[in-house]
């Protein structure tokens, strides 16, 4: 089945049952056409930033054609995971404001089945899998990243950018570093924040096909120096930084910034690593050579 307009083809259906259909549409107040309290535009966009999907395509225009509608049409045509990261994203947005208790965790519960794979309406059963010695963290935490991950590369750039950033909020999140989302001040973007150690490290995200050289880590860079004496930054570049820029970089003042690539990125959800203690070792390296970049490979025993 081809979706027009997006060039990809649905070789599978989610398999919500209609019980977890019912669950979900009341916690979305979804009976009078509506999701939640989002507009068209916001939720277009919210479905855009989320999956990269058109939901006002002709493709999930559904009897009336309501958002109610267009979502049931979405959760229909598209696979688990995809709805899976739909359903988890706005089930966090609900969260973030008045609609929890035993209906919002039987939601999150429906997302965890539709993104690994448990049967449909059976119980789970019990854990078996154990944390990783290494990290900490259950190890089928990191496949799920992994495979959101995945899905980011198959995103056009605008729709990616904006996934990109709420997926390093889920794994800021995942290992304990208190996240918080992109914020404006006047005059400049921040992608976001988190706390390691005592320490606020600021972060900067990007993913472009050019690397990050000299001008970006500078005025990042700058960026920091600004916030308070004790800030810290952290520059996330999906395709990585250049050389020369690193080089120039390191010329430079003393750095208050660490770089993270998307190399690295796939390395710490491949083997497992705790992504704090990743971050801790490049911030200690830091302080002991004035590299803002020093890859994985340098602190773990990686290829």
């Amino acid at each position: 089945m081809s979706t027009k307009g997006w060039g990809f083809e649905v070789n599978q259906m989610s398999d919500l049952s209609l019980s977890e259909k019912r669950k979900l549409e009341k916690f979305l107040d979804m009976k009078s056409g509506y999701v939640l309290n989002l507009s068209n535009r916001e939720f277009a966009e919210f479905v855009a930033t989320s999956t990269g999907r058109n939901i006002f395509d002709p493709h999930y225009n559904h009897a009336s054609g309501s958002k109610a509608n267009r979502l049931r049409a979405f959760w229909t045509l598209e696979d688990n995971a995809l709805v899976g990261r739909l359903l988890k994203e706005l089930i966090d947005y609900a969260s973030d404001g008045v609609r929890t208790g035993a209906l919002a965790e039987e939601c999150r519960q429906i997302v965890a089945r539709l993104l690994h794979g448990s049967p449909v309406d059976q119980p789970d059963p019990a854990p078996t899998a154990q944390s990783d010695p290494k990290s900490g963290i259950d190890p089928t935490q990191y496949e799920c990243l992994a495979s959101i991950l995945e899905e980011l590369m198959r995103l056009a750039p605008t729709p990616r950018g904006f996934a990109f950033e709420r997926f390093l909020k889920d794994v800021f999140a995942t290992f304990n570093l208190a996240p918080r989302s992109s914020f404006r001040l006047i005059g400049e973007q921040i992608d976001g924040s988190f706390h390691l150690a005592s320490e606020t490290y600021i972060v900067e995200a990007k993913w472009q096909d050019a690397q990050i050289g000299n001008r970006e880590l500078q005025a990042f860079a700058g960026a920091v120096r600004t916030k308070a004496i004790w800030s810290r930054g952290l520059y996330i570049s999906y395709s990585g930084f250049s050389e020369d820029g690193l080089t120039a970089f390191g010329r430079g003042d003393a750095t208050r910034i660490i770089c993270l690539d998307g190399l690295e990125l796939w390395q710490i959800l491949q083997h497992k690593i705790n992504l704090a203690e990743v971050l801790s070792l490049k911030t200690r390296r830091a302080a002991e050579t004035g590299r803002a970049y020093v890859p994985v490979r340098e602190l773990f025993p990686v290829t």
